[in-house]
């Protein structure tokens, strides 16, 4: 069985990864989008393994939230990123640095 101490080292596992992602790639917006997403599902890793080992459903309800907003991160900014491509013909984070209205 499982104990709480793997769920735990394997959100954190993955939580490292992705800040490292976003360190170490600042040249692809997509690259980006994918760590902050996988950020994400990290910090809900551990949310539901808490909400399993205290015996309630809190964490799991936050993990929708969570979702949720993920999903709609991600709808949003893959609209702005195909805006963007269009408009600039690039999605190198390095080019995308000026606002001109």
């Amino acid at each position: 069985m499982l104990a709480l101490t793997d769920f735990l080292m394997l959100g954190a596992i993955l939580f490292s990864l992705s800040v490292a992602g976003i360190f170490l790639n600042r040249k692809n917006v997509i690259i980006l989008l994918m760590c902050i997403e996988l950020m994400l599902l990290a910090v809900n890793i551990n949310f539901v393994a808490f909400s399993h080992y205290h015996g309630d459903a809190v964490g799991q309800v936050f993990v929708f939230f969570i979702l949720t907003v993920a999903a709609a991160e991600a709808a949003i900014g893959l609209a702005i990123l195909v805006v963007l491509f269009r408009n600039r013909r690039t999605i190198n984070v390095e080019d995308l640095d000026a606002l001109k209205g």
